[in-house]
């Protein structure tokens, strides 16, 4: 299985570990997703100084999702702390599709109500540097998404 997903942004790679062994659907369903390029393209739409960066969403208006159906909640008890990636829903706990967030701050709040799927290991320094807004004027966008 893949061990890290990387975001190739206009201003340099962000390097994500993987966590399987916190919720191997999430994982499965990103590293599917990357594969086949969904994420090439998409910008991040919902970026909020101080919270976190939301993106995976095709049409960017934090409305859309991939064509597979919604993942069952693999809530976990990992903390949402800067540089955790976990998975955007709605109210119903088992509606994360393709979008998701990285935090850039603690945010305690979010534990066990969403599922966290991996970390930043490297270029969190380019999430901090985001188009800023909900959603950013001129959004900023993951151009190729990869994994290894």
């Amino acid at each position: 299985m893949a061990e890290k997903l990387t975001f190739t942004l206009e201003s340099g790679d962000v390097v994500i570990k993987l966590r399987p062994d916190l919720a191997p659907g999430h994982v499965e369903r990103i590293t599917d997703l990357a594969q086949e390029g969904f994420y090439d393209g998409v910008v991040f739409h919902r970026v909020i100084p101080g919270f976190m960066a939301q993106g995976g969403d095709p049409t960017g208006t934090g409305m859309g999702g991939s064509d597979r159906p919604d993942l069952k909640a693999e809530f976990n008890a990992e903390p949402h702390v800067r540089g955790t990636c976990s998975m955007a829903r709605t109210q119903v706990p088992d509606s994360a599709n393709s979008q998701f967030f990285i935090c850039f701050d603690d945010a305690h709040f979010l534990d066990g109500q969403y599922t966290v799927w991996g970390q930043v290991e490297s270029g969190m320094e380019l999430i901090d540097g985001l188009a800023v807004g909900e959603p950013p004027a001129n959004p900023s966008k993951i151009v190729k998404a990869t994994v290894s």
